[in-house]
């Protein structure tokens, strides 16, 4: 069995609870497409967390999310506003420019969080028709750097998208991780905080598969059956995932796995700082650490615990804990760190 590394949340198996269901929803026969009861409770659930007038929709992949509920808000004239380092830009293949057809406008941030001063310089060019127009603000909760939006910076992104007649859209791919980090129902800093189209992600967090898109502007989500289907979304047995979500949301699996993965991240975080040498270079406030090593030892390092070099110019490496990491992995990690630091 290959070791446990801290590469990705992705690479971390599948919860047992999460296996269980799926294993019951495996007996017998049922409606696809996801006219299933398991599916149908998930929404039951999502609506019972986020309000009764959301519209849900179950996808397979974050990508997959991203782009149905970017497509149904958009025109391929429209443009999108995110970071630099948000995953539909650098991290989806053109997917969402491919089926939006629309532009994408990477915004440098040194954190990972967008600012309405960063964006308002590109709210410009509304009614010319030679310029792609501005149609929705993309935010990432949790960022890829590992930072985590306020409830007050989502509502000035929302109140300076809405001022502008555009929408906001939140990749919550690690929203669980998010929603821990503030100590806040999910409700609080998506819906409540202005927030109009969420990809709810869960793979990161235990899953096997399945995403869900979260429309809370349900008038966004008149064709978005349409842009599923032709995006390769609708899964046949659909209950597979919906079956995920029910113990997902109903028995707080998300909260039971997405505090141990924080947890996880700052002992890592502990344990790195009595290292000399090695510097953190964003606050930990999810499940992610960033830091500069010597570039010599990265392999090194590597060929015991895989993980990812974010920035290969500075020696900037990624650090990812997962639900199922144990103190023992972050323990023996950082102990060979420490070794190869002195050697």
């Amino acid at each position: 069995m290959q070791p446990r590394g801290f590469a990705s949340d992705n690479n971390s198996g599948i919860h047992p609870q999460i296996l269980k269901a799926i294993a019951a929803a495996n007996a017998g026969h049922s409606i696809g497409y996801g006219d299933d009861p398991w599916t149908k409770e998930a929404i039951a659930l999502f609506k019972k967390e986020f309000g009764d007038e959301i519209e849900v929709l179950m996808v397979l992949t974050g990508t997959g999310a991203n782009i149905l509920g970017i497509q149904s808000s958009m025109r391929s004239f429209n443009s999108v506003l995110c970071a630099e380092t948000a995953h539909i830009q650098t991290d989806e293949c053109g997917a969402p420019e491919k089926f939006t057809g629309s532009k994408l406008i990477p915004i440098v941030t040194q954190n990972g969080k967008l600012t309405p001063e960063q964006i308002e310089k590109h709210l410009h060019g509304f009614g010319f028709e030679h310029h792609s127009q501005p149609g929705l603000i993309s935010i990432t909760q949790v960022t890829e750097l590992g930072t985590v939006y306020s409830v007050e910076e989502i509502r000035e992104l929302a109140e300076l998208a809405h001022n502008h007649g555009i929408f906001l859209h939140m990749d919550g791919a690690r929203i669980s991780n998010a929603a821990i980090s503030l100590d806040l129902p999910f409700k609080t800093f998506t819906i409540d905080a202005g927030v109009d189209i969420l990809s709810f992600g869960g793979t990161k967090n235990g899953m096997m598969i399945g995403e869900a898109v979260l429309f809370f502007n349900p008038a966004l989500s008149i064709y978005s059956k349409y842009f599923r289907k032709q995006a390769a979304q609708l899964y046949s047995k659909m209950r597979f995932v919906g079956a995920q979500f029910v113990p997902y949301l109903r028995d707080e699996i998300w909260k039971t796995n997405a505090m141990h993965s924080n947890k996880m991240a700052k002992l890592l975080e502990t344990e790195i700082r009595k290292i000399k040498g090695v510097e953190i270079t964003q606050l930990v406030e999810a499940n992610g650490v960033f830091a500069l090593i010597p570039k010599t030892i990265i392999p090194k390092l590597q060929r015991e615990y895989f993980f990812y070099t974010w920035n290969e110019s500075r020696g900037e490496v990624r650090w990812m804990t997962a639900f199922d990491t144990t103190e023992e992995d972050i323990l023996n990690f950082t102990k060979l760190l420490r070794e190869l630091m002195t050697e």
